[in-house]
């Protein structure tokens, strides 16, 4: 599929989770095409909580299309019925276009993906699935490792395709201004394969000191997660999640950037690289 600019809908778009990873480069992208956007979030002027269904429908009033991006995750419990309920506000208040975060290889994801076309029967649905972010280590939950020289993970010895966040929120906004998208399911990848082995002699030559990757398992990674105070089951979840995704099966790339942007996605490699340049791994 090649990017068709020309038409270019000027809808109102919600963003949830809008000052996210992925949200708020969403926002910026709208806003930079003159799209009306609202930017949802807990504190923000457009409020929207995921945890808070009552903030849900006044955020969706006026709004034609909408970014679902769900947290904590997809395949967290309580996100099938989250997405179930969602979608039934979103249409009862005329949104007719979703598009909707998802992760690449996630069985319980998939669950929650159909609660939501379900229930959002009257839109149409373009679910966007996605590998790994290479910014995890740039502003995400990896970024102290890096700090310390140190990426503490379970993942072993696990290739992934690592993917731009960057492109993620361009195909997104494709999604949600272009046609051609309605009902269809866009996985996205990086350009190469790369193991978390690898990942840290790339940041190291980036970043201009060492940076090592040091592998612990499923339960050890839960642990440590509980020590750096997150509660019990959450970090259950997470530590979980992180090793049945990289256990092997999302080993491979897909031509999903390319398909929708018509350009090769960026290589993780030109991230870490720019990142550095700009500064996200700097010792104050």
């Amino acid at each position: 599929m090649t990017r068709n600019t020309e038409n270019v809908k000027r809808e109102t778009v919600l963003v949830t989770s809008g000052t996210g990873k992925t949200g708020r480069r969403v926002v910026e992208r709208l806003a930079a095409r003159g799209v009306p956007v609202r930017a949802g979030s807990r504190s923000g002027e457009v409020r929207f909580d995921w945890a808070d269904e009552a903030s849900w429908a006044p955020a969706l009033r006026g709004v034609d299309a909408a970014y679902v991006a769900y947290y904590p995750d997809l395949a967290a419990p309580g996100a099938p019925e989250a997405m179930a309920a969602f979608g039934r506000i979103a249409v009862e208040n005329g949104v007719h276009r979703l598009v909707l975060l998802s992760g690449r290889g996630e069985p319980q994801a998939v669950v929650a993906e159909e609660k939501l076309r379900g229930a959002a029967g009257g839109a149409t649905l373009t679910v966007v699935r996605s590998a790994f972010f290479a910014q995890n280590f740039s502003e995400g939950a990896l970024l102290d490792g890096v700090f310390g020289g140190e990426v503490v993970f379970p993942a072993g010895l696990t290739a992934e395709p690592f993917v731009d966040a960057d492109d993620l929120a361009d195909v997104v906004v494709a999604a949600l201004t272009e046609e051609g998208h309605g009902g269809l399911v866009h996985e996205l990848t990086g350009p190469r394969l790369l193991t978390f082995d690898e990942v840290a002699s790339e940041l190291t030559r980036a970043v201009g000191r060492e940076v090592r990757y040091a592998p612990v398992t499923e339960s050890q990674y839960a642990s440590a997660l509980a020590e750096f105070g997150m509660p019990g089951a959450e970090a259950g979840f997470l530590a979980e999640l992180f090793a049945m995704l990289l256990d092997g099966h999302n080993a491979s790339t897909t031509d999903g950037v390319e398909r929708v942007l018509g350009r090769a996605p960026k290589d993780f490699g030109t991230f870490a690289r720019e990142a550095a340049e700009d500064g996200a791994w700097t010792v104050a």
